[in-house]
């Protein structure tokens, strides 16, 4: 029997398309990248041409209107993608959406409800748990390489220019109205989901955010503890706005019988320590580093597999998330 290619349609195909996700969909197995969307109708002609994509659109109601589109994935800012979920589900399409998968967790409730009313599929992006580094750190972590787990700490300290944040022409990811906050809301929910995957659910937590330097309007400064269902205890640290010396990305998970480690952005090394050696992995990142989980997604809508994130996971990110940047649903 012949697998079901899914075929996909992208709303929003701007700089997070070019290499880390859009290709994927034309190159994992059984599956089409049929058609693209932009409000700019030219940057979309030109997204398609360089990518081989038969259909492009500037208004994201054609594509979805389209019937030979199964599957959608929302690539836009924040702000859209819960009434675009709305708007692709009421569709009749498979959803896989961006992270943060809204601005704030209470608008994950409305997903929800309409996932179970239309009985579509919707995943989140929070693709790092299938990641090989990643997918490695976590097995060191479950086969006891550092004992129990005791506490864990994240520090993601960044000057105002890091060059690990794509460039855009409206900055939008420092704009709250469209991102939910500021460049904690844009590269947080990577590393607090893969926390909640290694030792939530979440227990308890706080949090405090501000905007020190103002050079914004969003916080620049999020500081944030928790402790976890399995006991382990949390630290986090973002900053946006430190002197380029003081540049840090590290994750440090310490146990009863020693100390993982591992950085989020660019290639990553884990270093382990435990009382029997020292070790350093380095697995290189795939070429696109969202097509390990565009895969596990396809054979999700296929039927092949269970959910590889779903929007209930999504939301519990989101909750912690807003108990850190001391953010409410108005």
């Amino acid at each position: 029997m012949t697998k079901q290619t899914i075929r996909w349609g992208i709303i929003g195909v701007g700089d997070v398309c070019e290499i880390k996700s859009g290709p994927a969909f034309y190159k994992a197995n059984d599956s089409q990248l049929l058609a693209v969307m932009r409000r700019d109708s030219e940057k979309a002609r030109e997204f398609a041409h360089r990518h081989h994509v038969p259909l492009y659109y500037s208004d994201a109601n054609a594509l979805l209107a389209n019937p030979d589109v199964d599957a959608v994935y929302i690539a836009t800012p924040p702000a859209f993608h819960k009434d675009y979920a709305l708007a692709a589900l009421a569709a009749g399409k498979q959803v896989y959406v961006e992270k943060p998968v809204t601005l704030n967790a209470a608008e994950c409730d409305d997903i929800i409800r309409a996932e179970q009313a239309t009985q579509k599929k919707v995943c989140a992006a929070h693709y790092r748990r299938h990641v090989p580094c990643f997918v490695k750190f976590a097995e060191l972590l479950n086969s006891g390489a550092i004992g129990q787990p005791l506490l864990a700490t994240i520090d993601m300290l960044q000057p105002a220019a890091s060059n690990i944040i794509a460039n855009t022409d409206d900055n939008w990811r420092v704009n709250p109205a469209l991102s939910g906050g500021g460049l904690f809301h844009d590269l947080a929910p990577h590393q607090l989901d893969l926390l909640l995957q290694w030792f939530g659910p979440l227990a308890d937590a706080q949090g405090i955010a501000t905007n020190q330097r103002k050079l914004n309007n969003a916080d620049d400064c999020v500081l944030g503890n928790a402790r976890l269902s399995s006991g382990v205890v949390f630290q986090g640290r973002w900053h946006f706005a430190v002197n380029a010396k003081q540049t840090r990305d590290s994750c440090e998970i310490i146990g009863t019988q020693g100390k993982l480690s591992i950085n989020f952005f660019g290639q990553q090394i884990i270093r382990l320590q435990n009382e029997r050696d020292e070790q350093e992995f380095i697995i290189p990142n795939p070429e696109h580093i969202q097509q390990p989980m565009i895969e596990e997604v396809n054979a999700y809508f296929r039927g092949e597999r269970g959910n590889p994130c779903s929007i209930q996971e999504a939301k519990a990110v989101m909750e912690l998330i807003d108990i850190f940047s001391n953010h409410t649903a108005s």
